[in-house]
């Protein structure tokens, strides 16, 4: 199985002797980030960094969470996970409310403005990613399941 790109995985995975080299590897890596920005830069609707955007996610999936708990799930430090909260909060996009688990502790909460900026930022990327798979005019819609099942399970999902 001499250097070839997968059939299944299309632009996911090139294997050689049925081993992804760390080259390929890292040259995903890069492709993901370059695509992830430019769909951002696409529908520059806000001044959000990346990290924020990951926060706001979070907790729309999993509900109020402390600040150490978000930084796990992200993830991201817990110093950056701080900042990208404080931001948020002067913002109106978060709230902090006291844990009703341990009243010393505090939970970080979405607020509707956040959830609404959140919705409308994943809706222009969809529409976005959308526009550009349909011009390519090869999207066969089980690759496009496989890949984001793939996708999922790297990223520890």
């Amino acid at each position: 199985m001499a250097g070839h790109i997968s059939a299944r995985n299309g632009v996911l995975a090139c294997v050689t002797d049925g081993v992804t080299t760390e080259q390929q590897a890292f040259e995903m890596v890069v492709a993901l980030h370059r695509l992830v920005r430019s769909l951002r830069h696409a529908v520059r609707e806000n001044s959000l960094q990346p990290t924020q955007i990951l926060v706001l996610t979070q907790l729309v999936g999993t509900g109020p969470m402390r600040v150490g708990e978000l930084a796990a799930g992200v993830p991201c430090s817990q110093p950056t996970a701080t900042v990208a909260v404080a931001s948020l909060e002067s913002a109106g996009y978060v709230r902090r409310e006291p844990d009703p688990a341990d009243g010393r502790a505090i939970r970080v909460v979405i607020t509707e403005t956040g959830r609404d900026l959140l919705l409308s930022l994943a809706h222009g990327e969809a529409r976005e990613l959308a526009g550009r798979l349909n011009r390519l005019d090869l999207v066969d819609p089980e690759l496009l399941h496989q890949t984001v099942t793939l996708l999922d399970k790297l990223s520890g999902r």
